[in-house]
């Protein structure tokens, strides 16, 4: 990693909000405070499918789609984001928040890029069997494609980098968009793009995505399809990893690898998801026993990676609510309010904990009787504890703390859990 990144890590942090000092003698009053955070915490848990019937009502804060580039580009510089539209309608009337991710390669189907660049005199596509069955594969080489690929992405993001119904978005290239083709004509540069246009994306990225954390799976790690031992400083960028076999049988030795090269520490400044082993029914079946899988239990790996959400669509299939439910709770953030203080004609103090595996990564700020403190909860790490100070001469003998967040759709809340005894 490049040496500059414990400062750029630094100065994100900073940008957060640093913790405020105890250095006045305030004497604040302390306030009886009774709460506990028993749902799953928006931006966390397993999610499902978003055709899943029981996506609805079944407790969940996540849902996952993929999504097709040619379904919104049916002509040049001409886009229609109605397809899109209509699916973070639909995940959010249900009050959940979606987890996207574009792909054109999927075994035995057409690729998803644009007709208008097929039809390219300069743009040939390559037929070959993935899986077992006729796959498409894109031609990179063609420069149409490589420009296509990045204005998508710009402008996606003007349209949703600051949208409520976006939770986090995946992107990547090869089978699934996972960054792999390992089973399938893999030609660098021509069935994969060059590692010289990963390089242009990966900047575009960081440029055009401010507030929706954006993630690459941990596939890229491997020197074959990723770009990041030719240009090493490309870790240096905000984004996050998502691993497609979690939980599998040899998840210590190559997925553990790829985890380590992206850092151990890039939880703190991005995400980390992933989705349950596909490689057997077993892994799909046993995942969240709670006596564990293949010698590890779910919430011990999900601490040891920092892991927020995972893709479990099968899970209630083979899991009741409940265990579902409470793995979900095990990952993410989690708020523990530890004092809460009032003084009258000055304002608030409040000692918040975050007692979770990983950070919140959206703007979150603690808020009493409406208003909200300095503090950018997404600074705050797991087992860290900060004190926050709301001056508000107006504060109420009687003031309600909440923790209030611009990026949750109607429905959602952030909860915390105090046990408070004055």
């Amino acid at each position: 990693m490049s040496r500059f990144a414990p400062l750029l890590l630094a100065l994100t942090l900073a940008a957060c909000g640093p913790v405020v000092p105890e250095d006045d003698t305030t004497e604040y009053q302390p306030v009886a405070l009774s709460s506990e955070a028993a749902g799953v915490q928006p931006f966390t848990g397993i999610v499902l499918w978003s055709d899943n019937s029981k996506a609805a009502g079944y407790g969940i804060q996540l849902e996952f789609s993929y999504m097709l580039y040619n379904d919104v580009c049916k002509a040049k510089d001409t886009y229609d984001w109605t397809v899109v539209d209509k699916l973070l309608d639909k995940i959010a009337s249900r009050g959940h928040q979606a987890v996207l991710r574009f792909r054109y390669t999927y075994p035995g189907y057409s690729c998803a890029v644009p007709d208008y660049i097929k039809a390219l005199p300069d743009y040939e596509a390559t037929n070959g069997r993935s899986e077992g069955r006729k796959t498409e594969f894109p031609d990179w080489r063609c420069s149409e494609l490589q420009r296509f690929h990045k204005e998508f992405h710009r402008r996606f993001a003007e349209r949703y980098d600051k949208d409520p119904r976006l939770a986090y978005l995946q992107t990547g290239f090869g089978l699934w968009a996972e960054y792999h083709i390992y089973d399938g004509p893999f030609v660098a540069g021509k069935t994969f793009p060059s590692k010289a246009f990963q390089k242009e994306f990966f900047e575009g990225m960081d440029k055009w995505f401010v507030q929706t954390p954006w993630m690459i799976s941990i596939d890229a790690a491997d020197d074959h399809y990723g770009p990041f031992s030719d240009y090493p400083a490309l870790l240096d960028g905000r984004f996050g990893n998502f691993d497609d076999s979690f939980m599998c049988e040899d998840h210590d030795g190559y997925n553990r690898e790829s985890w380590s090269f992206f850092g151990t520490q890039r939880y703190k400044r991005a995400p980390f998801g992933g989705e349950f082993s596909y490689y057997t029914d077993y892994d799909q079946k046993h995942c969240l026993d709670p006596a564990g899988i293949h010698g590890r239990r779910f919430e011990d790996e999900v601490a040891r990676f920092h892991m927020s959400f995972i893709i479990g669509n099968d899970q209630p299939g083979y899991q009741k609510r409940e265990r579902v439910l409470e793995a979900s709770r095990s990952m993410g953030y989690h708020f523990r309010i530890n004092a809460f203080g009032v003084c009258e004609g000055v304002g608030s103090r409040v000692e918040i904990e975050n007692t979770g595996v990983a950070p919140i990564y959206h703007d979150a700020f603690v808020c009493v009787d409406g208003k909200r403190g300095d503090y950018n909860l997404r600074a705050l790490m797991p087992g860290e504890k900060a004190v926050v100070k709301i001056a508000d001469r107006d504060v109420s003998g009687s003031p309600v703390l909440s923790i209030a967040c611009d990026r949750l759709v109607e429905g959602q809340s952030i909860g915390f859990d105090a046990d408070i005894r004055p």
